[in-house]
């Protein structure tokens, strides 16, 4: 039988500025909360008029994972690898920064040009110090071939791991949980969960309710431990379901860097005015 997790706490968001001057919604204080998550940005939504729209000119990372999950507008990726790409509507760019990696996400021209409605989210994914130097990579998953699931007024799409017998093709440094579920008021979903990750639901849309305790909108909710977590829907809603193991390493951070040590950090910065980062 398994053991359901419940709402450990719930962390509440603030809106602040990134990048260009784009607004994202984020939860606060969350990675001193919840390994291996570093940062979760809900970017926007925001309706921008013609020649408003920003993004995030170019900036360094190492030692972490940035992925990009577009739900509205468009955006195109480029880096110091040469590599280029473009975003739209339900795709998803998993980039391994690993020990270096220069990279610019900008709004495509006719974004700029037209303006439009610009939603979606980015997360940071710790690496252990094992991994934290690794070669950098891409995974880019398109709309079409990113898979959903869909049953009795649930639908969700597996950005990575598994959900209702679908799984994803992203492969994960560490084992990574990212499902985005939109659920119809009433309806339910038994998510089963490795016991050995943690947990935590991020609700964009409406309210949902885990084990008697209501989340809603705008709020992160840390889960106990379990093996699965059950979900019932107070009205239409959206949210996120993240999940990974606890890394439990000395975490050494500045701006884009994210390593174990003050002195790795003091190395990437040398590399990266040196030229050498990427």
């Amino acid at each position: 039988m398994s053991e359901q997790r419940s709402v450990k706490s719930i962390v509440p968001t603030r809106t602040v500025l990134e990048g260009g001057g784009f607004k994202v919604r984020r939860p606060a204080a969350m990675g001193s909360l919840m390994s291996p998550f570093l940062l979760l940005d809900e970017m926007g939504p925001v309706d921008y008029a013609p020649g408003e729209a920003v993004g995030a000119p170019w900036h360094p990372h190492r030692g972490f994972e940035t992925v990009t999950y577009l739900l509205s507008g468009e955006m195109e990726h480029e880096d110091s690898q040469g590599s280029k790409g473009l975003l739209t509507p339900g795709d998803v760019q998993w980039m391994t920064a690993g020990k270096g990696i220069i990279h610019s996400e900008m709004p495509t021209k006719k974004m700029i040009d037209e303006g439009g409605l610009m939603h979606g989210f980015q997360i940071w994914v710790n690496l252990p110090a094992k991994d934290k130097m690794m070669n950098p990579r891409y995974q880019d998953l398109t709309a079409a071939d990113s898979p959903i699931a869909e049953k009795d007024g649930v639908w969700a799409r597996v950005v990575a791991g598994e959900c209702l017998g679908v799984e994803s093709s992203i492969d994960t440094v560490i084992p990574i949980t990212y499902i985005h579920v939109k659920m119809n008021q009433g309806s339910d979903l038994e998510k089963s969960l490795d016991s050995e990750l943690n947990g935590m639901v991020y609700v964009f849309k409406g309210e949902i309710e885990i084990e008697g305790k209501s989340v809603s909108d705008g709020s992160l909710a840390l889960l106990s431990n379990g093996s699965s977590v059950q979900f019932k829907a107070k009205s239409d809603s959206e949210f996120l379901i993240l999940a990974g193991p606890e890394i439990g390493e000395p975490i050494a951070r500045y701006g884009p860097f994210v390593m174990n040590t003050r002195e790795e950090i003091i190395q990437a910065i040398e590399d990266y005015q040196n030229g050498i980062l990427a």
